[in-house]
């Protein structure tokens, strides 16, 4: 959320993750889930609820739950989220160890 720019894998999703962020500021609680979720409805690579991309991406989810400390299944306010990932991966620089070889990676490194 920190990087989306309105880019992405087709207008549907572009839409979707628009609507989603905007949701977002109204500082819902929300499920923490390594598993495809309302941000993965329209992307190309939800095929039947499932990702075809999902170690790639479970991989991402892990590392950015390592580095909030928190786990699968965990419940908070959106904003502490978003801090927790402000706080102990952008601001300290460790977005590359994250999640750096996803195919948008250009677009987190000139926000």
């Amino acid at each position: 959320m920190f990087y989306f720019k309105g880019k992405g894998y087709s207008s549907e999703f572009v839409e979707n993750m628009t609507s989603f962020k905007n949701y977002l500021e109204s500082n819902p609680l929300v499920l923490i889930t390594c598993k495809t979720d309302v941000i993965c409805d329209k992307c190309p690579n939800n095929v039947n609820g499932k990702c075809i991309t999902e170690d790639k991406v479970s991989q991402y989810d892990r590392r950015v739950l390592s580095k909030c400390r928190l786990t699968d299944g965990d419940i908070i306010h959106y904003d502490k989220f978003r801090n927790l990932i402000l706080h102990n991966i952008i601001i300290p620089g460790k977005r590359e160890e994250v999640c750096g070889n996803c195919m948008w990676t250009t677009l987190c490194r000139n926000p």
